[in-house]
This record gives C-alpha cells, sequence and structure tokens, in this order.
C-alpha cells in the first residue's frame, strides 16, 4: 500500500479561551446604578444592618385590590393561558386608548398601542424601532439610568444636554439647538422627570415641541408619572401641546408607578400604526405577548377609578414636603421642590472638598459612600444620571423611615469639615 499523502501543516486553533465570551455589545451596557444601589441596601437590611433605602423607584404601596382581584380570575381562565396577540390583548389597547384620551386628551386607536413587559421594554423597543446606527438622540441631563444603553443598544448615540437646579433642570431651546447636528433624529422628553422631579411646563413643553417640529425631529416622551403632580403643575404631552408632532411622537407609559404595579410587568408605547406595527413584529420575536394575568390586572387597573392614586399622591405629597426643606436645611445642600414623580435630587456641590469621618469627599460618588458606611442610608449619587455634583433621594417609602434616614443624613453630614 502506498503512504498516505501527508496533510499540510495548519496553525493550531485559538485557545476557546481567547475569544471574548461575552459580546462587546452587551459587555459595554453599564450596570442599573437604581437597581444596584437598592439591591445593596436589601442585601445589608438582610444581613441585619439597619440601613434605610432611598434608592428604588417604586411606591411603596400594594397593588389596590380590585386589580389583584381581576388577576386572581384570570388565572382559572384557560384563553390567559395559552398565546395572545404580540402587541397586547385587543380590550387593553382600547382601554389604554381611552384612558390616554380621558387623561392627556390625546386621541389615539387602539392600533396605535403596543402593550410591552414594562416600561423598560418600551424604552428599548421603541430606540430600536426609531434608529438606524449613528443616529443621534439628544437626551436632556440628568436622566433615567436606562435611557443612554437603550439608545447605544440600537446603535445610537446619546447626547447629552445638560440642565441644573438653578433652571429648574428643564433645558432651553438655545441649549438644545446647540446640541442639533445633521445627525439628530430623536428628542427624549420625560416629565414629570425620573430622577429630579421637575416638570415641563406647557409653555415649556410648546416651545421645545414647536423647535423639534421645525427641524423634523422624532419626540419620545416618557409620561409614565403623569398622575403624580404637586404644587398646581399642569400635565403637558407633547402631541396635545405640539399637534404637528403628533405623527412623529412616541408616548411611553405604563401602570407601575400610578398603581403601584411596578413588578406586574406591563408598559406600553403609542405612536404611529407603522412605527407600532414594525414594532409589533420585533416584540413577535423577542417576547411574544406580555403575559397574560398581567396584562388583565392592567385592564382592571386603567379601566378602573383613580381613587388609590389619589391616596396615594397625597402621601407622596406629605413626604415630599418633609424631605425637601431638612435636605435644603443641610450646610452645603440645595434641594429645589420636585413638582412630580417622587424624587427628590440635591445638588451636594457645596459638600465637594469637604472631609466626612476622616474621609475626603472628592465627588457624589464618594457622598453616597460616606452616607452608606457611616450613617447606613443608600442613596444614588448623580453620576449615574449625568453630571457628579447630586443625590437622589426616592421619597416612596414610610413616612418614619424618611424621617429617620433624613435625621441620620443631617446628622453626619453636619459633620462634614
Amino acid at each position: 500500500m502506498s503512504n498516505p499523502t501527508p496533510r499540510p501543516e495548519t496553525a493550531s486553533p485559538a485557545p476557546a479561551s481567547a475569544a471574548p465570551r461575552v459580546s462587546r455589545r452587551v459587555a459595554s451596557i453599564s450596570e442599573s446604578a437604581t437597581l444596584a444601589v437598592d439591591a445593596k441596601a436589601k442585601a445589608l437590611r438582610a444581613a441585619g444592618a439597619p440601613v434605610i433605602g432611598f434608592g428604588a423607584g417604586e411606591p411603596d404601596f400594594p397593588t389596590p385590590e380590585a386589580v389583584v382581584e381581576a388577576a386572581a380570575r384570570a388565572c382559572s381562565i384557560p384563553a390567559n393561558h395559552r398565546y395572545t396577540p404580540a402587541a397586547g390583548l385587543p380590550e387593553l389597547r382600547s382601554a389604554i386608548a381611552e384612558k390616554t384620551l380621558r387623561d392627556s386628551g390625546h386621541e389615539v386607536s387602539p392600533q396605535q398601542v403596543l402593550v410591552t413587559n414594562g416600561g423598560k421594554q418600551a424604552v428599548y423597543t421603541t430606540f430600536a424601532t426609531l434608529l438606524d446606527p449613528g443616529d443621534e438622540v439628544i437626551l436632556p441631563a440628568p436622566y433615567w439610568t436606562t435611557y443612554p444603553e437603550a439608545i447605544a443598544l440600537a446603535g445610537g448615540r446619546p447626547v447629552e444636554v445638560f440642565a441644573d437646579e438653578t433652571q429648574g433642570y428643564v433645558p432651553t431651546v438655545d441649549q438644545l439647538e446647540a446640541a442639533r447636528t445633521p445627525a439628530t433624529k430623536v428628542l427624549l422628553v420625560c416629565s414629570p422627570s425620573n430622577p429630579t422631579g421637575a416638570v415641563w411646563t406647557p409653555e415649556q413643553v410648546r416651545a421645545i415641541g414647536g423647535w423639534a417640529a421645525e427641524h423634523g425631529l422624532w419626540v419620545v416622551t416618557d409620561e409614565i408619572y403623569e398622575h403624580l403632580l404637586y404644587d398646581g403643575a399642569e400635565r403637558a404631552s407633547v402631541p396635545v401641546e405640539v399637534p404637528d408632532l403628533s405623527d412623529r411622537t412616541v408616548v411611553l407609559n405604563g401602570v407601575a408607578k400610578t398603581y403601584a404595579m411596578t413588578g406586574w410587568r406591563v408598559g406600553w408605547m403609542i405612536g404611529p400604526r407603522d412605527v407600532i406595527a414594525a414594532a409589533t413584529n420585533l416584540q413577535s420575536h423577542l417576547t411574544s405577548n406580555v403575559a397574560n394575568v398581567s396584562q388583565r390586572a392592567a385592564l382592571a387597573a386603567v379601566s378602573g377609578p383613580l381613587d388609590a392614586v389619589s391616596t396615594m399622591r397625597e402621601a407622596f405629597d406629605r413626604r415630599r414636603r418633609t424631605i425637601v426643606p431638612a435636605l435644603d436645611a443641610i450646610d452645603g445642600v440645595r434641594c429645589p421642590a420636585p413638582r412630580g414623580a417622587f424624587y427628590a435630587y440635591p445638588s451636594v456641590h457645596g459638600l465637594i472638598g469637604t472631609t466626612i469621618r476622616g474621609r475626603v469627599v472628592s465627588s457624589s460618588a464618594d457622598l453616597a459612600s460616606v452616607l452608606l458606611d457611616e450613617a447606613e442610608v443608600a442613596v444614588v449619587p448623580g453620576e449615574a444620571f449625568g453630571p457628579s455634583g447630586y443625590l437622589r433621594l426616592s421619597y416612596a417609602l414610610g413616612d418614619e423611615a424618611l424621617a429617620e434616614g433624613v435625621g441620620r443624613i443631617a446628622a453626619l453630614l453636619g459633620e462634614a469639615s
């Protein structure tokens, strides 16, 4: 027999360990700072530490009983055990359209509604549907931590426009215009705001919306805190105040904050029919339908009275009127009164460079660390939402815990030198 033909020498394959185990796209995502702070506070409490957490952005109330009962009934209905339309239960889409007209005066059809797995999926799906690689989104800062990550995951580029406490955390048209480039496609609006509690007035919405319409921009407006308004603040929805933008606006909302349903995971996006059809196609591959029992609970919530919302708003307002003056009275702290949501966003620039219990505070992240270690109070530093020099404190916690927590903060920061 002849000898077999020798095989040519080839380079040995690189070991599998040399290749990245996680994609660059996913590896680039920053951890949710608010969830991280909340998780750390809960872990410390579980270990026996008396930590008071101002980190989580969720109501401390139970979901209204009528909503829970609707979900319980839905569990025994076989139709809810099966797949349903990716865009959402038809009756829920209709109810959301009716609720939107009732609450903001924005008239839409059920076909303009996509029900999503919470508000976060609505954010991601919206940017994935609207953006191509390189498109820019003007992102007013301070901003909610998820916005820039969702924009970047969609291939877009967030362009931050910072408005500080002297502006009530609301940008001007001139600031936005200075950030606009030929690549700008979208302006993001969040009012009432997470993290600042700022509320854009109807006049501000009309001015900024008019500017966006003039330059052919899309607007994505997050209205999830729409019912949590104080001191006579007015609700102002972009497509209502600027009708010229109605065909270039996507409205984001959900049941999480209004009805104390953060864990039920039901949000929605409202927009032009072609955008919603495309987003529905994406969702059909991503998650199929939202859990039917959660959708039935959401249907009961948006179709029912707003009594529970009113009760929560009164409690939040009471806490707001406790926390703001207490923080504002601390040397080095300036705390504007929020007019919406349930967050205080004080400037702590006056404490940067000070020393507290032997630790030099060089940033708001440092200050948050000192507060957790020395006062056992968890807050979220401004770096999570934009520039350093601020803290976000959620006042969606019990009155006694709030008073105790603010007292600890005041006592510790009173030692700054």
